[in-house]
């Protein structure tokens, strides 16, 4: 698990230089774009709902005793839960509607990783609707999942001593959530929607890694919504594409014989 985390992270080296020599940026204009309007909405959600939403989290308190400290505890953590589903909302916003632009940039780093010997291979032909819908649906499910880990941890993350473990697993959570969604730019190619996830769940610990710089560059004001994307993709296709070639996965196969195969390697 480790040594995969370490492996994800590892992938991001070289990204800037890869989309330049393979000409990347024009495919990264419109999920730039949705990038940094989706990042820009929610942040703009969470300054005017916070104070409303922490009066509300606020009248559970019916005593007068303590009433003051309640109130700033409620304003802030109202600001905690805006921020962190806001969060889960932007980046499953974001890597759904950009999956037919990210789809293409993932098969060109496939291309560039493999040379002559990608010509062998024959991928799923799909099309822009079918890539937007998978993409929809993959974080669909990604979305509800990860709310329903991350909501109880957001309560026990307000616990002392408690709250350092639950803090970190939602980290943990919402990297590995956001790896699986730019792993799926690949494995769209490769396999059903089943298999996919199988594939992803054996290789969780580079879906965090990839994940774990992600959330790491939306830290980085404004830019971080630009350059995010671009570059946790092509990262995620890297690596993504050495496991699948490594394992014998890319070469052409029946989908019974895939899951069969995948099924073997768990």
């Amino acid at each position: 698990m480790i040594k995969n985390i370490i492996n994800g992270i590892k992938a991001y080296f070289g990204g800037f230089a890869l989309i330049s020599k393979l000409g990347l940026w024009k495919y990264f204009s419109i999920p730039i774009l949705i990038s940094f309007l989706t990042g820009i909405l929610f942040m703009t959600s969470a300054w005017f709902l916070s104070d409303p939403l922490g009066s509300f989290i606020a009248k559970a308190w019916v005593w007068d005793w303590g009433s003051e400290t309640f109130a700033v505890i409620s304003k802030g953590f109202g600001i905690l839960l805006i921020l962190a589903i806001g969060l889960v909302l932007y980046k499953h916003i974001v890597m759904a509607l950009s999956a037919p632009f990210m789809s293409p940039v993932s098969e060109k780093v496939e291309a560039h990783l493999l040379g002559d010997h990608h010509r062998g291979h024959q991928h799923r032909n799909t099309s822009f609707r079918e890539q937007l819908m998978r993409g929809i649906r993959i974080n669909v499910r990604n979305l509800f999942r990860e709310l329903l880990f991350i909501i109880p941890l957001l309560i026990l993350s307000l616990i002392p001593v408690i709250g350092i473990f639950a803090t970190i697993l939602i980290f943990a959570i919402q990297a590995y959530y956001i790896g699986f969604g730019n792993m799926d730019y690949t494995m769209e190619r490769h396999f059903k929607y089943k298999e996919s996830i199988q594939f992803v769940r054996k290789h969780r610990g580079t879906a965090i890694g990839n994940g774990i710089v992600f959330m790491l560059m939306l830290l980085i004001p404004i830019i971080g919504f630009i350059i995010v994307l671009p570059i946790s993709v092509v990262a995620a296709s890297t690596e993504s594409v050495k496991i699948l070639d490594k394992e014998g996965l890319i070469a052409v196969k029946g989908s019974d014989e895939v899951l069969e195969t995948l099924k073997e390697n768990t």
